[in-house]
């Protein structure tokens, strides 16, 4: 039986032209908290490498005032900068605005905290690099905003795609792929669920490069596939997808810690990001079942030849991801 992973190199032209940074796409961050009435402790985060930043600028809206002179530093990878503001009137309908966001391809997540215990998240991209305190959100705006906050993680976090990709190489027919992708899933949303909420928890910079390898296993597993021949890594794919899921869900959690949770919402955060994670997974395998059968039909090219290309593709994608991030580690 021909296998339906055979033909998913035009899905995966997209990942080589990305970034071998891969799933360490991360957007800037401001965390605004009401540490008194009208009184707020500020910090803005914005990536960096090095000493080099992104010129990014957070404002704040007019009618608040700094009450202390900035902290700026650079911690790891980011560069942080601490402030402490009045604002007459307090925040809402006030305006926050990102400058030199228009010419970035990255985005800015607001988080604000106030004394009641009420929260909101804004995203500011490129397109709209504003937003406008409410004074608090809905219950149904908070998940709206963690659910696309997680299709788009899981959309820019190529080698966790790549992952899937690479098992869905390996599965002989589509119950398989159900079954591996749900064990997938469940495996992280574990970790993502227990990491998020504190219970546990591992370095981020190890876990990256570990997901990089786990990424290079599966290629190399692909490539010592042989007629007639059921290996382990085929027979039980869902084995292998549960064992990684429980790591790839540390990545995940890795940048929710960033974004934050809500204190008033933290139960229907974490569900609604884990939902957007596997519902831009869900979209992912769809398309590439979709794409896979469309190269199939009109381009008629040969899956044996296809799919060992892939695997050289994949695991050399894996590596130039991993090397980087093991440098890192010790920096």
């Amino acid at each position: 039986m021909r296998k339906p992973g055979a033909l998913f190199g035009l899905p995966l032209l997209v990942f080589l032209g990305a970034p071998a940074t891969a799933h360490e796409v991360r957007p800037a961050y401001l965390d605004i908290r009401e540490s008194e009435p009208d009184g707020f402790t500020v910090l803005w985060k914005v990536p960096a490498q090095g000493r080099m930043r992104l010129a990014l600028d957070a404002h704040l809206p007019k009618q608040c005032v700094e009450t202390a002179a900035p902290i700026r530093s650079f911690e790891g990878s980011a560069y942080l900068e601490r402030r402490v503001v009045d604002c007459a009137g307090g925040l809402r309908n006030g305006e926050i605005v990102v400058d030199g966001l228009k010419a970035t391809l990255t985005e800015a997540l607001v988080r604000i905290e106030y004394q009641n215990g009420g929260s909101e998240v804004g995203r500011l991209m490129p397109e709209a690099p504003s937003f406008t305190a409410a004074g608090a959100q809905t219950s149904l705006e908070v998940a709206r905003t963690y659910f696309l906050l997680g299709v788009e993680h899981i959309m820019l976090g190529f080698d966790h795609l790549i992952f899937v990709l690479a098992l869905m190489l390996l599965l002989h027919d589509r119950f398989m792929l159900f079954k591996t992708i749900t064990a997938f899933t469940v495996a992280h949303s574990i970790t993502l669920a227990g990491a998020s909420l504190g219970y546990f928890s591992l370095p981020q910079k190890p876990v990256e490069a570990t997901i990089a390898l786990s990424i290079a296993f599966v290629a190399s597993e692909l490539l010592k596939v042989r007629p007639n021949e059921v290996r382990y890594s085929e027979a039980c794919p869902w084995v292998i997808a549960f064992a990684f899921g429980l790591l790839h869900g540390f990545g995940f959690s890795g940048a929710l810690k960033e974004i934050g949770l809500p204190q008033s919402d933290v139960p229907l955060s974490l569900l609604t990001f884990n939902l957007g994670v596997e519902a831009g997974q869900i979209l992912f395998v769809t398309a590439a079942l979709a794409l896979a059968w469309a190269a199939r039909a009109i381009i008629g090219f040969h899956p044996a030849l296809a799919r060992r290309a892939i695997s050289y593709a994949i695991g050399t994608s894996a590596m130039l991801w991993f090397i980087p991030r093991i440098a890192t580690m010790a920096i």
